[in-house]
């Protein structure tokens, strides 16, 4: 018999097909780090923070663990409360089994108790047994107030003492913080300078917000907070989110005006994209930007750094934790948005360097930090990072679960 002829593929069928198989491998392996993390965060991170990291005595959460697992007796933070009942209020999704109602609830408790000041607003920090330490008011610590309070709502059903603190803190942020004009002053008594950081964990506790209520304030705040970021936040010319601004909104003068922090690039694009996730908005045309950016130029040795100035040249070459799971839900749900491969193979890159810090003594703990020289920081594990981590293992369940979805056959 002779052999069957068939036509040659032509160039954009080969491209096809290659493409194809990236996105498959990506997707592979992008899932293969999910289920490692899962497992982790699951069997080894959720129980000692669970046991450990709870303060079964006076409420609330421990600040730090030291990497024996002993928790620190120190003064508490006003945003680690919250971040940390965020992460157990989505233990039940990411598949934990422990009692995460009971620790939410009690955790909430404790919060509004003793971080509640009269005028609705929270204070910074108190001992732990809940007694006033620093009665002034950020605007990083409300947001996280607001995210927590949205998470326990979203975990425990509708209630209304947690739909009136959400609420009494939206008044009480415009009422004490608004600016005339879009955005919030940075705190009482210090009110300036302006800081786009706690406007982008403002943004996303307003994101929270609206998935969970039908009130339109939800709304009109997100969008403020988003059309605030593409006017002001993102550098026309350079194109990235700079941290310190003046009252006219424009940078600082000095190193504070030009520090470019690629892990905030990689946060704003994740809350871009959830805001405007359609294919021909200003929005999600920022935030792919926004990551190729802090790609190129925030990532060295596997590692997102943790400061550019604005002509990208190296500020601080040291990697915390934090931005590595920031560049992981960014490529995460870029992959699952767009279905481009490139963004899964940055996913799994960040799921690699992530897994790092967790080569702990104690398993379910991490470090904080890996120095310019590759060496890890043996310091202990702070709270704080639990909230980071989560979102994180979150978002890239729900982006292999869409993949999984959208597979043919």
């Amino acid at each position: 018999m002779h052999a069957l002829h068939r036509r040659p593929k032509s160039p954009q069928a080969w491209r096809t097909e290659m493409t194809g198989a990236i996105l498959d491998t990506g997707a592979a392996a992008a899932r293969a780090c999910q289920q490692q993390l899962i497992e982790w965060l699951c069997h080894k991170a959720y129980p000692i923070w669970a046991h450990l990291g709870v303060d079964a005595g006076n409420g609330g959460f421990q600040e730090r663990l030291s990497q024996d697992g002993t928790p620190l007796i120190e003064p508490r933070r006003a945003r680690v409360q919250p971040r940390q009942i965020y992460a157990f209020a989505r233990a039940p999704h990411l598949g934990w089994h422990g009692d995460s109602h009971r620790i939410v609830e009690r955790a909430m408790g404790f919060f509004l108790t003793h971080y509640r000041r009269a005028d609705g607003l929270y204070r910074t920090l108190v001992a732990p047994d809940g007694s006033s330490l620093d009665n002034s008011v950020l605007l990083y610590d409300q947001a996280f107030a607001l995210l927590g309070i949205a998470s326990a709502r979203r975990l425990l059903g509708p209630d209304p003492a947690l739909e009136e603190a959400g609420d009494l803190l939206f008044e009480a942020l415009f009422s004490h913080l608004k600016r005339i004009g879009r955005g919030f002053y940075s705190g009482l008594p210090e009110r300036l300078p302006l800081l786009s950081n706690p406007h982008m964990h403002l943004f996303e506790s307003a994101l929270a917000w609206r998935e969970i209520s039908s009130d339109p304030q939800w709304r009109t705040l997100t969008d403020e907070l988003g059309e605030l970021a593409l006017a002001h936040f993102i550098d026309p010319v350079g194109g990235a989110v700079r941290e310190t601004y003046d009252e006219a909104w424009l940078p600082v003068p000095g190193a504070e005006g030009r520090r470019v922090e690629p892990g905030h690039q990689f946060e704003w694009a994740w809350l871009l994209l959830r805001w405007h996730p359609e294919n021909d908005s200003l929005a999600r045309h920022t935030a792919l930007r926004l990551i190729d950016l802090a790609e190129q130029h925030g990532v060295r040795g596997g590692l997102v750094i943790d400061a550019l100035l604005d002509d990208f040249s190296v500020l601080d070459a040291n990697a915390r934790l934090w931005p590595q799971t920031e560049r992981l839900k960014a490529n995460a749900f870029a992959a699952s948005l767009t279905g481009e491969p490139r963004y899964w193979l940055s996913a799994v890159a960040a799921a690699r360097g992530l897994l790092r810090y967790f080569e702990t003594p104690t398993p379910g703990l991490w470090y904080d930090r890996i120095d310019s020289a590759g060496i890890l920081s043996d310091v202990p594990a702070p709270a704080s990072s639990f909230y980071h981590i989560v979102a994180a293992i979150d978002v890239l369940t729900d982006a292999v679960k869409d993949s999984e979805r959208t597979v043919p056959g």
